[in-house]
């Protein structure tokens, strides 16, 4: 992916919103002409990430299938890539959405709902974010 390329962000997020919420806030803060949508599984989700300062947001399973065909990278937890996960909130269909964008997708390991992914630290949820954003400064250039 070219560097120029990468402008808009998508943020998926079940439950509380809590790490979509900090992960808005950190893009906008290291990444302001970085658009950043947001979409959560509920309305909670999506109100947290609006808040947080997402340039726009929508909630459900067709929000999430519609931003995955023009988002250039997508992050949130590892489960929003199973379906089922986050105690049902990830439909088959937003599984298969996100897994069949032709964005970049930097998934957040965090080991709950039944889903464990092993050789990795277990590491505070403001070093993931972090290391996310590593990562989108590293496909920036």
């Amino acid at each position: 992916m070219v560097a120029e390329r990468v402008q808009n962000i998508l943020v998926i997020d079940s439950q509380g919103g809590g790490m979509g919420r900090q992960l808005v806030a950190a893009v906008k803060t290291q990444f302001p002409k970085l658009w950043v949508h947001a979409v959560g599984t509920n309305v909670a989700a999506t109100s947290a990430m609006l808040k947080a300062g997402a340039d726009s947001g929508a909630t459900g399973e067709n929000p999430v299938r519609v931003a995955c065909r023009s988002a250039d990278v997508i992050i949130g937890p590892v489960g929003i890539v199973i379906a089922d996960a986050m105690m049902g909130e990830v439909t088959p269909g937003m599984a298969v959405a996100i897994g069949q964008s032709r964005a970049k997708r930097i998934l957040i390991p965090v080991n709950h709902c039944d889903n464990i992914v092993v050789g990795v630290l277990e590491l505070s949820m403001g070093k993931l974010v972090d290391q996310a954003m590593e990562q989108i400064r590293q496909l920036l250039g």
